[in-house]
């Protein structure tokens, strides 16, 4: 089981959709070298330089944070149920309440419209104003490059009101 990567009052938490197995046997999120998590993130300016996996708990000084859906680890997430989704939102908002993120970030549209039984659901901020859908950036997912990856995460970034600090050296990512 990965570890969540979390800690009260967190601006957003991003929330995988399960551990993938190359993520599973590194033990840190998104660590497979084709996801371009780590990059959206960056470009998009949530961190002020590029994170290795290895660094997941520099998030947390940057107010962001990382859990995944359903803990069970799968080579697809297509290989996860109905019900597992389902009992993993459940799970997820049990976090939520005790957590209190400012805004929820989860990381794949389909396994979002079965787990919140939501199937209309679409990019971008859900009805409940604290869930914001996000697609995966699995190296799986071919409909979003990362051109677009970035764009989405961008715009979460702008509803969060987050902002990475420079580098030293460096400048900010424009808005």
């Amino acid at each position: 089981m990965l570890d969540d990567v979390l800690a009260p009052g967190l601006r957003v938490v991003f929330c995988g959709i399960n551990p993938g197995l190359y993520t599973a046997w590194a033990g840190q999120h998104f660590a497979r070298p084709g996801n371009r998590f780590w990059k959206a993130l960056h470009l998009a300016g949530f961190t002020p330089r590029l994170l290795h996996p290895s660094e997941q708990r520099q998030l947390l000084g940057l107010g962001l944070g990382i859990t995944n859906l359903v803990p069970r680890t799968t080579a697809r997430a297509d290989e996860l149920s109905i019900k597992e989704l389902q009992a993993g939102a459940k799970e997820l908002r049990k976090k939520l309440e005790l957590y209190e993120p400012r805004w929820l970030a989860v990381l794949g549209v389909s396994a979002y419209r079965l787990a919140f039984e939501q199937p209309r659901a679409v990019l971008g901020p859900q009805p409940d104003g604290r869930t914001w859908l996000l697609p995966n950036p699995s190296g799986l997912n071919a409909h979003y490059q990362l051109p677009a990856l970035v764009d989405e995460f961008r715009k979460l970034r702008r509803a969060a009101g987050t902002s990475a600090p420079a580098a030293p050296g460096r400048r900010r990512p424009p808005p």
